[in-house]
């Protein structure tokens, strides 16, 4: 596969995962400074790494969700709980099992951060509906 296919096959991918919405918006954002970097993760983290077969996209979610609230980037978080809910068919309850599962292995106050941001990404949610 060369370089095109693969950033093909990872636009696709970013596009199902976070939303046409999103990726639309990141690309009207890219700039001379910036654009390496989106076309990097647009082959790298959605067209090697998101595209290989062992994991479905449900799992691939739970795990950027956890390691997200682990190493505690926020924005990132926001992004894909966002994602998981609109384009993922995932549930509240199942944001709330992840965040509960985290909060043992990486402690309360990240656990306490992420009810708070996924709390309001549902308000905001349920007002767009």
């Amino acid at each position: 596969m060369d370089e095109k296919e693969r950033y093909a096959l990872g636009m696709a991918k970013r596009r199902k995962v976070l939303g046409a919405a999103w990726v639309d918006k990141a690309k009207a954002n890219m700039t001379p400074f910036n654009e390496e970097f989106q076309d990097f993760i647009t082959r790298g983290a959605w067209g090697e790494v998101w595209t290989r077969p062992h994991y479905d996209d449900r799992t691939r979610r739970v795990l950027v969700i956890g390691t997200m609230i682990a190493l505690g980037h926020w924005d990132e978080f926001v992004l894909h709980v966002r994602a998981a809910l609109v384009e993922g068919g995932f549930s509240q309850d199942d944001i709330k099992e992840i965040i509960l599962q985290q909060a043992i292995y990486c402690g309360v106050p990240a656990a306490n951060h992420a009810f708070k941001e996924a709390a309001a990404i549902i308000e905001a949610i349920a007002k767009e509906k």
